[in-house]
Formats: structure tokens, sequence, C-alpha cells
């Protein structure tokens, strides 16, 4: 069995990853998934947060996603984003407001559909404040 499987992370905007991985780790509909060389066939959906990738020297590397769709194939993976962005070029302060803005709207929100609209936003918020952090360690 190879040690390593090809993985494409696209977004309607552009491919974003291409190339051997030894694993990843998304969250999936179902929870955490950690997809290994030989995985079973799968086709999920993906919430918003990150994929963590392991390439194929051990390097890792973080990207934010706002949800899309994982596809496990025994040879490749692709993750079809709806937005992908690297962790080192997304913007700090900008996440930290997104944060605050959702958080202040959450606490304002007079209707069922604002609350899930803000707590949308604050997940996608802080999903970009993970992705910023590990990316920073792993620098």
């Amino acid at each position: 069995m190879s040690l390593t499987y090809y993985l494409d992370v696209v977004s309607p905007e552009k491919k974003i990853f291409s190339g051997l991985t030894q694993k990843i780790q998304v969250t999936g509909s179902e929870g955490e998934l950690g997809v290994l060389p030989g995985h079973t066939p799968l086709l999920t959906t993906i919430k918003p947060g990150m994929v963590r990738i392991i390439k194929q020297q051990g390097e890792e590397e973080f990207i934010y996603l706002s949800g899309g769709i994982l596809e496990v194939q025994p040879r490749s993976v692709t993750v079809l984003a709806d937005t992908a962005i690297r962790g080192k070029d997304l913007d700090e302060e900008r996440a930290r407001e997104s944060k605050w803005e959702a958080e202040k709207n959450i606490s304002n929100a007079h209707n069922n559909i604002k609350y899930i609209q803000a707590s949308a936003e604050l997940s996608k918020a802080i999903a970009k404040l993970r992705v910023i952090e590990l990316t920073k360690k792993s620098i």
C-alpha cells in the first residue's frame, strides 16, 4: 500500500492545493475525519473549519474552509470548498472583527433567522482564527 495519496483542494476561485499527502484532517457533517492512504471511498459535506494537511515530506499546512464537499477515492482525495484560504493568507484583525460583530449580532438577535445567521458567521470567524493560530505555530 502507498504511503501517500493525491489531494486537490479547490474552490470556485482557484485550485489552492494540489499534491501528494500522507494524511488530512477535516470536519465532516458527521464529525472529525482523518483520511489516510487506502481510506474507504467516501462522499460527505464539510462544515466550516479547516483542513489540516500533512504533506508528502511531513510538513503541515492549514487551509480555512467555509464548507463544501469531501470526496475520497482509492488513490485521490478532493476537497470542493465553497471558500478556501491558506492560513498564511488570512487577515487576523479582520477575523477578530468578524468574530466581535457576530457575537454582537447574536446578543441582539430578535428572531431565529438572525440568530442562525450570526451563529454561522461566528463559527466561520472562530475557524479562521484557529487556522491563523495553527499556521503561526507550524512556521
